[in-house]
């Protein structure tokens, strides 16, 4: 009899279960037992969460999701057992394209605001799972080489939210088949759970014969690798690993039997057939932190690195880890990868692309320092396809102009990574990198609250009004701008030079601030002109001689059509002009702002 109550409690449960808000509840602490058993490929959870209705009205419900690969054991509240429903949830935000899903009837209802403790148990394997990825048609290589997370008796890493579910969240489900589904889904989950503080002791059985170690990608990383090794025992060795707050960060894991290489700035845990591959890492980040520092302040906490067991495995970088296969690692990526890091070891920043878009850039203007503008511009270009599909979709979706993917509201990767670089890039061309460096130095992530903080930081170093710039590239998704030379018109000065007249059109919604070339004999003379969205403007350029062709735009500037940027068509010699401007210093440059005459 007592079972059929139960039953009957569990099954009423159910039937509001599929109207009720998924996301009511936010995790405001995570204090977590996380035990492994390599040879066994297993993990046990035993904690508490602490949630907060952050809904408007009174919940009765709560929904918990954790990867399909792992099972409820228990969930109580005051010390007392509640009811739930364990039911799996197709959802590609984990690996195995499913969540295991309790949905809990809580004993009386949480007020809106009002917070309560759960205690909880779940465990089972981690193996590697392609399923999400090879039902949407991924080959099976580069699905293992993709969702390479897995639990073994000798290498184990498992990633966090968007890979492997190995902690509880609420989220509504997402699909690898729906364009910008998962980024947005994980998107929505790191944004309600920033400020959620997370503390795991991570619990190691020995293992005999081989000696393992532990690693935590917590900011800052307490203690160090824990080295777990000798014969097996019913006990486990723990280590404490506190995310204060979660931030940005992915809570991850890996577990091997590591060598270590400590070598400031970066801390490397290597296999050791690959000692001379870490150590060439450990040359690049000494050889980058001086730039780092330069433009971003010395880094506030170490880097680290770990090797990841498959050569073809996809690196992968969150919370100041980076996991990467490392043999035949050469210099150039290197560096690059070591940039990225400490970048992000020297600023920290609740927004992503504050956070993300700078790492990017960083490493465009690190090419730039060793080589030239033109190399950083191919680095950069090589991210442009994917920004302009991702803005087509956008706008076939949305018709553009959408706050709710805006780089200040988080956007798409392809966002928050490759248009953000191009921003930093454009700001640093707008007010000089004098102006973007006493800026980025004077930022503190904790007090950036409101969207416009970095916007007036910038403005007060540079002396500029930037809200229109901020407005289409910052704020709202205006798409990308869309550059043409509409004329060009050139006449003798008295002093025997030529005077150039270009007018450019911007078909996009988007205004920018664009490089305009003229060509008049070997050497390109460059000058820079606003442009905003729907618009046109000229700008007059002195050169010594008649020009062979006039370009706008040098790669600097993310279009969505580059094929028209060039103007060929020009005449052969210029004829003098009666009465034109004789004082060169006014005639080096001046922009004409929509003048009807020279359009």
């Amino acid at each position: 009899m007592k079972f059929l109550c139960v039953l009957c409690a569990l099954c009423g449960s159910m039937v509001p279960a599929f109207s009720l808000d998924r996301t009511a509840f936010t995790v405001t602490k995570y204090d977590l037992n996380l035990r492994v058993e390599p040879a066994q490929q297993r993990l046990a959870v035993r904690g508490k969460l602490t949630l907060r209705n952050d809904s408007t009205e009174p919940q009765e419900n709560c929904f918990l999701q954790i990867s399909s690969s792992l099972g409820w054991r228990s969930i109580s509240l005051g010390g007392k057992p509640v009811d739930f429903v364990a039911q799996p949830y197709t959802s590609d935000i984990d690996h195995t394209g499913a969540l295991s899903e309790a949905v809990v009837s809580l004993t009386q209802e949480v007020q809106s605001k009002a917070t309560i403790e759960l205690e909880i148990a779940y465990e089972g394997v981690i193996l590697l799972d392609t399923t999400r990825l090879m039902r949407i048609g991924v080959p099976e290589d580069t699905a293992k080489n993709t969702d390479w997370d897995q639990i073994g008796k000798s290498f184990s890493a498992v990633r966090g939210v968007g890979y492997v579910v190995w902690y509880p969240i609420a989220t509504e489900a997402a699909s690898l088949s729906q364009e910008n589904s998962v980024p947005d889904t994980i998107g929505q989950w790191n944004q309600r759970e920033a400020h959620a503080g997370m503390q795991v002791d991570l619990c190691l059985w020995k293992n005999p014969g081989t000696p393992l170690i532990a690693l935590m990608n917590d900011q800052p990383a307490r203690g160090g690798p824990e080295k777990i090794a000798g014969e097996s025992s019913d006990t486990p060795e723990c280590h404490e690993h506190v995310f204060a707050p979660l931030g940005e960060t992915v809570p991850l894991f890996v577990i091997a039997g590591y060598e270590t290489l400590s070598s400031s700035p970066v801390s490397i845990s290597y296999f050791p057939e690959h000692k001379a591959a870490a150590g060439n890492y450990a040359v690049a980040g000494k050889n980058v932190l001086p730039f780092v520092t330069k433009w971003f302040g010395s880094p506030r906490r170490d880097a680290s690195l770990a090797e990841l067991q498959n050569p073809a495995a996809a690196p992968y970088e969150n919370g100041g880890m980076l996991l990467t296969p490392l043999a035949d690692v050469g210099t150039n990526l290197a560096e690059s990868a070591a940039v990225h890091q400490l970048v992000h070891a020297a600023l920290s920043s609740p927004r992503p692309w504050i956070y993300e878009g700078l790492a990017h850039f960083a490493q465009a203007a690190y090419r730039e320092q060793q080589s030239n503008r033109e190399t950083a511009l191919r680095f950069m270009g090589d991210h442009l396809p994917a920004l302009v599909e991702a803005e087509k979709a956008l706008a076939a979706e949305t018709g553009n102009q959408s706050p709710e993917r805006s780089l200040m509201n988080r956007g798409t990767e392809e966002f928050y990574r490759s248009k953000a670089m191009y921003v930093w890039w454009m700001l640093r061309d707008m007010v000089g990198e004098p102006a973007l460096k006493q800026c980025l130095m004077a930022y503190r992530a904790d007090q950036d609250i409101e969207p416009s903080y970095l916007q007036h930081l910038l403005e007060a170093q540079s002396k500029r009004d930037l809200q229109w710039f901020f407005d289409d590239w910052v704020y709202r998704d205006r798409g990308l701008p869309d550059f043409r030379i509409a004329s060009v018109f050139s006449s003798r000065t008295a002093q025997g030079s030529t005077m150039v007249t270009v007018t450019v059109e911007n078909l996009g919604a988007a205004g920018a601030e664009v490089p305009v070339i003229i060509t008049p004999g070997e050497a390109d003379v460059t000058h820079r002109l606003e442009v905003r969205g729907k618009s046109r403007n000229s700008i007059r350029i002195v050169v010594p001689s008649p020009p062979q062709r006039a370009v706008v735009n040098d790669g600097s500037v993310p279009e969505s059509d580059m094929s028209n940027n060039t103007f060929t068509d020009l005449p052969s010699k210029a004829a003098f002009v009666p009465g034109a401007l004789t004082n060169l210093a006014t005639l080096v440059i001046s922009s004409v702002a929509r003048n009807p005459l020279l359009q």
